[in-house]
């Protein structure tokens, strides 16, 4: 017979997991300061692509977090596509890419959005969306949130329904969760 713990015997839970996960991805994860310009703090996520347990770890924790079933995963370029995906297969769902304007044969469907000093526009082919596809938006970063209420707009004016969005990392004091409100929005590792 085995001795009995003296104390409460504590068994990791999935907030305990999440938390391991978090900090495995914030140990893999680069910051390259003054990166693509001055002033901007790059979150480099290809040390953690590269390591293949930590990836395939990201892939399952941003699909057990999906919201319901899912049709379609819509990946954010460039780096949502690597996400996208993988998450995409485990769902057993179809992908999309959400790509910059001028990259995607057509026909197309475009949102325009505001940058600090200018626009940029993301677009979609709407063939490829069925009405009422459910769609999850995955992304590496969620930052100041322009890009990610572009792409919803986008998706839900070509007849899809956005049920959440998943992130990698949220940059918190940028702002981005308030452009989604009343969205469902998971970050596997939040940077205050």
């Amino acid at each position: 017979m085995s001795p009995q713990p003296d104390g409460p015997v504590t068994v990791p839970g999935p907030s305990d997991q999440r938390a391991a996960l978090a900090g495995r991805i914030d140990a893999l994860m680069r910051t390259v300061p003054d990166y693509p310009e001055p002033g901007v703090l790059f979150r480099d996520i290809m040390p953690l692509l590269a390591d293949a347990g930590a990836f395939a770890e990201v892939v399952g924790a941003l699909a057990a977090d999906a919201p319901g079933p899912i049709d379609l995963v819509a990946g954010m370029e460039a780096r949502g596509f690597l996400l996208a995906a993988p998450v995409a297969t485990a769902l057993g769902a179809g992908v999309v890419p959400v790509r910059k304007a001028g990259k995607l044969p057509g026909p197309v469907a475009s949102q325009t959005y505001a940058l600090e000093y200018g626009t940029a526009a993301v677009e979609v082919q709407p063939f490829t969306i069925p009405d009422g596809a459910r769609v999850l938006v995955v992304d590496d970063v969620l930052a100041t949130g322009g890009t990610a209420a572009a792409t919803v707009e986008l998706l839900e004016s070509c007849g899809a329904t956005v049920v959440g969005l998943s992130f990698l990392v949220e940059l918190e004091a940028l702002g981005g969760r308030a452009q989604l409100p009343g969205r469902f929005v998971d970050a596997l590792l939040t940077i205050a």
